[in-house]
């Protein structure tokens, strides 16, 4: 049997951040209080992240251990500190937990998760495997990490009932802007990536032109963002957007300037700049959301 260390390591807390974070925006942007939704708001985000996020990873890592043995030998299946099928279990097992704690939480949430979910295995799992295309497998893996997590929140704290349309519109926007971040993120991988036929952006495109592409991606949804919260009378916090986009394009010149090198730096960067934005526009859609 795996011990506990072996298993928390299988699912990587350190990738729960992203969705928790949508989670929140989703909550903010609800425009309700918190006080006396404390219970629901800590489940929704155990559900995004400990559950949710931490099943996709499990099951990314079981069907991609042979990638894996060439890019990261040391993650637990294919070092096999993480014997047999134990991976595949915890797989199975994290999202039957997710479904039940969504289920709990209403039918706004369940869908979501359970999209999400399906979406986490086809993205991995063959005989779709989303991942080997890597325009489609980047728009799933974003919808799970920002999309779903955010409308998560924002179900929540209205009660089940639908979510307002421009929210909905800003959480779709931030999704797809996440394509680029997925696209930075697949750098680490490309050697394995080649050897295994998997089709990621910088696989397909080379690393200049996959670097390209993600800014673009990155780019144009907050541009349309600051549009909207222009449009919606929200000028200060499209102000703040506007700003925290324009620092993002001076960063990318110099990602631009070595890809494949910079990709790293850009993540703990760029990114933190992106996330940002996201909760300033949380904040403006919590004030002019009917």
């Amino acid at each position: 049997m795996p011990t506990p260390t072996v298993v928390l390591e299988l699912l990587k807390p350190i990738t729960w951040f992203p969705p928790m974070w949508a989670f929140a925006c989703g909550a903010v942007s609800s425009g309700i209080g918190w006080r006396g939704h404390w219970g629901v708001i800590l489940m929704g985000v155990v559900l995004c992240g400990p559950l949710l996020c931490a099943a996709s990873q499990a099951v990314n890592d079981w069907f991609d251990r042979h990638v894996d043995a060439v890019n990261e030998p040391g993650r637990p299946i294919p070092s096999g500190r993480m014997p047999g099928y134990w991976g595949l279990w915890i797989a199975i097992l994290w999202t039957l937990l997710a479904l039940l704690c969504a289920a709990a939480l209403g039918r706004w949430v369940f869908c979501a998760a359970a999209l999400g979910l399906l979406l986490a295995w086809a993205y991995s799992a063959p005989p779709v495997r989303l991942k080997r295309n890597g325009w489609w497998g980047n728009l799933a893996c974003a919808a799970c990490y920002e999309g779903f997590a955010w409308v998560t929140g924002v179900a929540i704290m209205v009660g089940g009932t639908t979510p307002p349309a421009r929210t909905i519109a800003v959480a779709a926007l931030y999704s797809l802007g996440a394509h680029g971040i997925m696209t930075l993120n697949d750098f680490k991988s490309i050697e394995g990536d080649k050897r295994w036929g998997i089709g990621s952006l910088p696989v397909r495109l080379g690393a200049e032109h996959a670097a390209e592409v993600a800014c673009v991606a990155m780019a144009l949804p907050q541009f349309a963002v600051v549009a909207l919260l222009t449009a919606w009378g929200a000028a200060y916090q499209a102000m703040a957007v506007g700003a925290l986009l324009g620092a993002q394009l001076l960063l990318m010149r110099r990602l631009l300037a070595d890809p494949r090198g910079r990709a790293p730096w850009y993540n703990g960067t760029g990114v933190v700049l992106y996330v940002t934005g996201m909760m300033v526009s949380a904040f403006a859609l919590k004030g002019i959301s009917p």
